[in-house]
């Protein structure tokens, strides 16, 4: 049974920073695809960042420059580093799997597996 859990999301000040991790269990990220969705207040849900096989990454205009998704095969997580937080970032964040090769468009039908969510609020 594929189990992907979110941690790392929290309040913080526009400017600052967090971190947000997704574990994977019954499922390996190592030669298959990850992604970053997230869904704001009464917002549609929206893939923001993509990878493929640790290496391959995409994002969208919005997070360009200041997210950065990663990979750890030996931990099998992917992580969401988030800078220069905006307002507009506040949301709840979704990490999804998918087997083989899948990096663009991001989009939902093209993934899997689900975590339960992690909320990041920013303040102004």
């Amino acid at each position: 049974q594929v189990q992907l859990v979110e941690s790392g999301g929290g309040s913080v000040q526009a400017g600052g920073s967090l971190r947000l991790s997704c574990e994977a269990s019954g499922y390996t990220f190592s030669g298959n695809s990850a992604a970053w969705f997230r869904q704001g207040p009464g917002k549609e849900r929206e893939g923001v960042a993509s990878i493929y096989d640790g290496i391959h990454t995409r994002y969208v205009d919005s997070v360009e420059g200041r997210f950065t998704i990663s990979q750890d095969n030996d931990k099998n997580t992917v992580y969401l580093q988030m800078h220069s937080l905006e307002p507009e970032d506040t949301a709840m964040y979704y990490c999804a799997a998918a087997q083989g090769g899948v990096l663009w468009p991001i989009l939902q039908n093209r993934y899997n597996y689900w975590g339960q969510g992690t909320q990041v609020t920013v303040s102004a």
